[in-house]
């Protein structure tokens, strides 16, 4: 990084949003879980796609990689710099244009949080359709660049179901506005969708327009138990395509307990698995929520929750997981997506292959059952270098045996590219590639992301 660089950022930006603060650097080069650490050479924050533009141009000009940011989520590594990168922090693309109520869609740039966004949302009296327990951290920008899903997927779709519009800037500092007010336009390529689930390898984005969507009238939530985990399968299989449908969520015995003992939120029901159901409506689902299991293999009577206070406490049995992985330092992370027929082998093998790694961690399963999106989380794993690269090696070709997907909803990144092929033909690989070259020639932006 030459002196001659950061001048002209701070030139572009502002000299108060340039840093070559070491601490603050240190910072910025470390992953959400805390596993993985890079090295960056200057943060820059710009404040407008101009600066964007502006930003990309110098950095492509003097030969230097550039990482983009978010809000940092990234379980995968995905902002990571390994190149003495310019760290690009898009924090300050912050505007929210005022709700269109008529057409249920907003304007806001890539920087605003996606509790920001569902704020927004609540007070025109709709709803965004993506959440998760990042909610406050994470940004839209990040959440479209790695096609997010979370907790409502299974009604609403992922984060690229949500996004009607982008502005992009491209690798050689050109803008690009893919808009539109229809909702039919088919006048060329979906360049939005190109963008989305990139992972910042073909752009940066600066704004996004959002879907928003009525706001149901009636809700009821529940937690059922089993003893065995092919009878949750079974419910989550009859539930997954209900009408009504607005959340499907899975809990092991082990993520309970941690949730019990650490954050002191304790399971209502029995049984070593927990599934979490929720209906949304615009009339009382009750019913058949009620009608739905009575033929299920539950251990003992569901809770239920009807009015808001109590859908939240179990609520609370499932966002409390989150808040306790880490209570044992950080975990070794798995985002799988399995056909709903395998979970139950890959559940009892991962477990089995944990414990000849690593015979003192604990594997806690939880996620999205109705996409069948689990997310793994090796808690108290000491594994580090080669003895983690062989435990992370072996749980992927056991996904792949599954007939599962190496990453469900958190991206490539850095931390499985070379896993790709293994849900991806060398023919998938090469388009992508070609994608990238034809985009990004010099290969400045995002370069450790999903190649490497």
């Amino acid at each position: 990084m030459t002196e001659a660089l950061t001048e002209r950022l701070a030139a572009i930006v502002g000299a108060s949003q340039v840093s070559t603060d070491p601490d603050v650097l240190g910072g910025r080069s470390v992953d959400y879980t805390g596993r993985y650490r890079g090295h960056a050479a200057v943060l820059v924050r710009p404040g407008s796609a101009e600066e964007v533009a502006a930003v990309l141009t110098a950095c492509r000009d003097a030969g230097v990689s550039v990482t983009v940011q978010g809000g940092r989520t990234s379980l995968v590594a995905g902002t990571v710099p390994e190149h003495d990168d310019v760290l690009l922090s898009t924090e300050r693309l912050r505007e929210i244009d005022e709700v269109d109520t008529v057409e249920r869609r907003v304007h806001v740039g890539a920087g605003v949080t996606l509790a920001e966004v569902q704020r927004a949302a609540t007070a025109a009296g709709l709803v965004f359709g993506v959440d998760l327990a990042a909610r406050d951290s994470a940004t839209v920008g990040g959440m479209a660049s790695t096609n997010a899903g979370g907790l409502r997927t299974v009604c609403y779709g992922n984060m690229g179901e949500q996004v009607l519009g982008l502005d992009v800037v491209l690798p050689d500092g050109s803008v690009v506005h893919r808009h539109s007010q229809v909702r039919s336009d088919n006048t060329g390529y979906d360049l939005a969708s190109l963008f989305v689930g990139a992972e910042g390898t073909l752009g940066v984005i600066t704004g996004l327009d959002l879907r928003l969507h009525p706001t149901p009238r009636q809700r009821v939530t529940a937690i059922c138990g089993y003893a065995d985990l092919d009878a949750l399968i079974a419910t989550a299989r009859l539930f997954r395509d209900m009408d009504g449908i607005a959340a499907l969520e899975l809990i092991d015995a082990r993520a309970s307990a941690l949730t019990a003992e650490h954050a002191g939120v304790a399971a209502p029901v029995e049984g070593a698995w927990k599934l979490l159901i929720e209906l949304a409506g615009d009339t009382d689902l009750t019913d058949r929520l009620a009608e739905a299991l009575s033929e299920a293999d539950l251990c003992g009577e569901p809770a239920v929750g009807i009015d808001g206070a109590a859908q939240q406490r179990l609520w609370q049995v499932r966002e409390a997981v989150a808040d306790v992985l880490g209570v044992y330092g950080p975990p070794l992370k798995f985002d799988v997506s399995l056909p709903l027929s395998s979970i139950t082998a890959f559940a009892a093998e991962s477990a089995e292959l944990v414990a000849e790694h690593a015979p003192d961690a604990i594997p806690v399963l939880f996620g999205h059952v109705g996409e069948g999106n689990l997310h793994l989380n090796i808690v108290r794993c000491t594994l580090s270098g080669e003895r983690e690269h062989a435990l992370y090696t072996a749980m992927m070709a056991l996904i792949d045996r599954h007939d599962g997907n190496v990453s469900s909803e958190h991206g490539v990144g850095t931390r499985k590219r070379e896993y790709v092929s293994m849900s991806r033909t060398d023919a998938d690989i090469a388009a992508m590639r070609a994608v990238k070259a034809a985009f990004d020639p010099t290969g400045y932006l995002n370069p450790a992301v999903l190649f490497g």
